[in-house]
């Protein structure tokens, strides 16, 4: 339980509103002159500010029995509350050091266990992973660690996408363009998922000269699907080498899969469902002959407004949904699948291997048309777990020239930004640090660069679109990832140095026992912030919303190192030493929490 949680029950004991409504109107306010929380009394009925009043009035006498409350205040139609500093002090850092790894998890109070898969990434075999497949990989990872931190049994699932006419695309140029000057077939001169995406780039410029290289690789593709053992024989050695690169840049961004499924395994049996459907109805054919789900006369009213929040993320929906869904092709008319052909079949796939409560797909925003026509098909064909899909849609991640396009060789792969990001951080490294061994410099830079990236790409609601700038994700100022490593790293230094500076026994009595001691305003405001944690994690698990989390760590690293340069942690009197030394390792410890959840490094030194 926290503070907040026994102000929730305070107030439903003395109001008899429900919990789940009180919890909505219990706010923080913007100014913390205001108190620390505020309640307002809209729910109670009659007029909010004479009810602000009465509510004040019963809580008041409740006051000296509550060892949180300072006091409470009407101030028009909110009651303000004001907590006991030292109580608080001593119950947040006590629990904090006691709880360690575990602080903020609410493991003990709020027991989910939910069966959860996540599915992120889902890359083409065709080309390697880029910016966009980094924000996805971010925000996938991140999710997948918040919910296990609360407590959630986790499942992080990928569906790599390794057949269609794209995937020809790259092969048909390796096979037209593949060989050398002695006719040998060329083999992965550099990394070989950057290999295979060359020939996707070079088979959309050729397609610009000679436009007949669309009917060959459509040729093409019907031979893959007809089993054609030369094309397959293809797919199977440039699939292994993208497979074989995508590996090495998921262990290097820190991502793993507990289980990878394949399109090339799923679409058959997605064909087998739309035919069933077609018997039964479900599906037409229209005037080319392909296969559809007749969506367009289906009311948009019909689907319920939860299901379209989910879709689009609070996105404002395409004009084209405010009364109708348009029909959505499952099978082409030369008896090829398309992208949603497969997901049909991967949804009830994945269900059978997990009987999952939830499942995420972590998808961008251009998808998001494809999920609602995929889930209310879903629905037409009567599986009720539809009700557990949810799309976390994210916005897409652009450069300050513009939009990336593979096709056109414009877009930044995953490994190249890893590099140049990770040089740039040597370079600062080396400047601050200039007599450290090269191995340690590197190994820095390299833990630099990846929080760098990632905080830069998690720190902005998922819905928004964002434009990536490296110099600006790599300042150690300002609201980035590497300030916030500055931030956990300055704060294991200070605990070094009081073990330097201080006896080995002192620094084991370092406890809250004396938080009452901490007056400071400085001191105070981290207090406040330490015990807001458990909050921040569950309203970001509860909405999927990663930026809340970030903007509390930079919220408290800043109140870290104000507090920093107003008060002397280490002096001659040791017990004001050993309550901010106490304040010291909480805050490190709950900035090691939350950046383990990001999947950002936490380093002792910088």
């Amino acid at each position: 339980m926290t503070i907040r949680d026994d102000i929730v029950t305070l107030l439903h004991d003395v109001t008899g509103l429900p919990l789940n409504d009180i919890s909505l109107l219990l706010a923080v306010p913007p100014d913390a002159m205001l108190g620390d929380y505020a309640f307002g009394c809209f729910k109670l009925g009659g007029n909010a500010f004479e009810n602000a009043q009465k509510l004040q009035q019963k809580l008041q006498e409740k006051i000296p029995k509550l060892l949180f409350l300072s006091r409470v205040e009407a101030a028009g139609p909110y009651v303000n509350f004001y907590m006991n500093k030292s109580f608080l002090a001593q119950q947040t850092i006590g629990k904090i050091l006691k709880q360690k790894k575990k602080f903020g998890s609410q493991k003990s109070s709020q027991k989910r266990e939910k069966k959860i898969l996540v599915e992120y990434c889902g890359p083409n075999t065709n080309k390697p992973l880029h910016l966009g497949h980094m924000r996805n990989m971010s925000l996938g990872g991140a999710i997948c660690n918040l919910l296990s931190f609360m407590g959630n049994e986790v499942h992080p699932v990928n569906i790599v996408n390794d057949r269609g006419v794209h995937i020809c695309k790259s092969m048909l140029a390796y096979q037209k363009w593949g060989k050398d000057e002695d006719g040998k077939w060329k083999t992965p001169d550099k990394k070989s998922d950057h290999f295979v995406g060359d020939f996707y780039v070079l088979y959309a410029q050729k397609a610009k000269e000679d436009p007949k290289l669309e009917e060959e690789v459509q040729e093409m593709l019907q031979k893959w699907e007809q089993g054609d053992a030369t094309v397959r024989a293809l797919w199977k050695k440039m699939n292994r080498w993208v497979l074989t690169g995508f590996a090495q840049t998921y262990k290097r961004f820190g991502v793993w899969f507990e289980k990878e499924y394949f399109e090339s395994r799923c679409y058959e049996k997605g064909k087998e469902m739309v035919m069933e459907g077609f018997a039964r109805g479900v599906f037409e054919k229209d005037d080319t002959g392909a296969i559809v789900a007749p969506l367009e006369n289906v009311s948009i009213e019909k689907i319920s407004v939860e299901k379209i929040d989910t879709i689009f993320a609070g996105k404002k929906l395409p004009t084209l949904l405010h009364h109708k869904l348009p029909n959505k092709v499952v099978l082409r008319a030369d008896g090829t699948s398309i992208y949603i052909t497969q997901d049909m079949y991967l949804a009830k796939l994945r269900y059978e291997d997990y009987a999952f409560d939830k499942l995420i797909y972590v998808v961008a925003s251009e998808q998001n048309l494809h999920f609602l026509q995929l889930f209310r098909i879903l629905e037409l064909l009567g599986y009720g777990f539809v009700q557990k899909l949810f799309h976390l849609s994210y916005g897409m991640v652009n450069l300050p020239t513009g939009k990336m396009k593979s096709r056109e060789g414009t877009v930044v792969d995953a490994d190249d930004l890893m590099d140049e990001v990770a040089e740039m951080a040597h370079g600062e490294v080396v400047k601050r640090f200039p007599a450290l061994p090269e191995q340690e410099k590197k190994k820095r830079a390299e833990f630099i660069a990846l929080g760098a990236i990632k905080f830069f790409l998690l720190r902005t609601d998922a819905i928004r679109d964002i434009v990536f700038n490296p110099e600006e994700s790599l300042s150690f100022e300002g609201e980035t990832g590497p300030y916030l490593q500055y931030t956990h790293a300055r704060a294991c230094a200070i605990l070094r140095k009081s073990l330097i500076e201080g006896s080995a026994q002192m620094r084991r009595k370092i406890d809250a026992r004396n938080a009452s001691l901490l007056k400071e305003d400085s001191e105070l405001k981290l207090v406040t912030l330490l015990s807001q944690f458990s909050e921040r994690v569950d309203e970001s698990a509860q909405h999927l919303r990663i930026h809340i989390l970030c903007r509390y760590l930079l919220d408290l690293a800043q109140a870290f190192n104000e507090f920093y340069h107003a008060c002397h942690v280490l002096s001659e009197d040791t017990k004001m030493q050993d309550v901010r030394l106490a304040l010291v390792d909480a805050t490190r410890q709950v900035l090691a929490n939350g950046l383990g959840i990001l999947g950002i490094y936490a380093p002792e030194e910088m």
